[in-house]
């Protein structure tokens, strides 16, 4: 048996919560898997897995086996990485996460160049609008708008998501424009309710903050869906002006209170503490760091 490979899809099993979840990632069969953990078992003479039909759970054993697995595969991890600086191919599989509507608009599009540029790459895009856990999903890098709560991340910046105060002609020709940001306290607005903000927005004008506290009648979780409400004619929405981009060159929305700067997002890209970067995970980030900064919807309006 290779036991520093059983180790290996120990604590993978462990991480990602799941049997199946590893045979997918390693193009192999779940009861191959399973075969492998229970040869690792009798090796050791007891129980690593607590087994039900519905989660895995470590026993006392298996609990300090997967500490001492956790060192020993990142020592190992270290030690070839010291050994193979500069010489690493940019190659293997790499798992990426992102909220859906910027997965699917800045990302899926840019992946074609990536590929062509690193054929030996294989990237698995996981999109949620809701916070990936980055060990659980088993993703290698994710890139995550907005400040960054958890401190336990390697981050790194590579963009700004620019904001606009948005609403249809159609909306306009019902209502006057706001002239301030206190005049939306009047308007329908439409809420994206995943940003830790919540119905708060935030503007400056010449270093003054201006803060308005938002009402309307219909919020989503995701921002496309915002989106089509505002073509619709429903509100105004402050949103990213990458997601505008079209419609603003097309003239079916208009940037309101533009001499009011709202507050913008950054974007990061972000890898677990405990994972080395791999020259795959490092080569897409500087792609599409350098990708988004010459994309023109992800620029201010000037």
């Amino acid at each position: 048996m290779d036991k520093l490979n059983a180790m290996a899809i120990f604590v993978r099993v462990i991480e990602r919560g799941s049997f199946s979840a590893v045979a997918r990632e390693m193009q192999t069969s779940q009861p191959t898997i399973s075969k492998i953990l229970r040869a690792l078992e009798t090796e050791l003479g007891g129980k690593l897995i607590a087994r039900s039909t519905r989660q895995l759970s470590l026993t006392d054993e298996g609990q300090r086996y997967y500490s001492h697995c956790r060192e020993i595969l990142a020592a190992v991890d270290a030690a070839e990485h010291s050994f193979q600086t500069g010489k690493e191919s940019i190659a293997g599989s790499l798992r990426i996460g992102s909220s859906v509507s910027f997965g699917r608009l800045q990302i899926a599009a840019r992946l074609g160049d990536f590929l062509q540029r690193y054929p030996d790459v294989q990237v698995d895009l996981q999109l949620n609008d809701h916070l990936q856990d980055m060990v659980s999903e088993g993703l290698d890098v994710t890139l995550r708008i907005g400040e960054l709560a958890d401190s336990n991340l390697i981050a790194r910046r590579i963009g700004t998501t620019h904001r606009a105060t948005l609403a249809s002609p159609a909306y306009l020709a019902r209502h006057a424009a706001p002239k301030t940001p206190k005049d939306l306290s009047q308007h329908n607005c439409l809420l994206f309710n995943l940003l830790s903000s919540q119905n708060q927005w935030v503007y400056e004008k010449k270093g003054e903050r201006h803060s308005v506290r938002i009402v309307g009648n219909a919020q989503s979780n995701n921002s496309e869906a915002v989106r089509e409400m505002v073509l619709a004619g429903l509100g105004i929405a402050l949103s990213p002006l990458w997601l505008f981009y079209d419609d603003l060159k097309a003239g079916r929305v208009v940037a309101l209170l533009q001499d009011y700067t709202p507050q913008s997002l950054p974007i990061h890209a972000v890898s677990a503490s405990n994972r080395r970067q791999s020259a795959r995970v490092k080569a897409f980030v500087d792609y599409i760091a350098d990708a988004l900064a010459q994309a023109p919807e992800l620029q201010a309006i000037r």
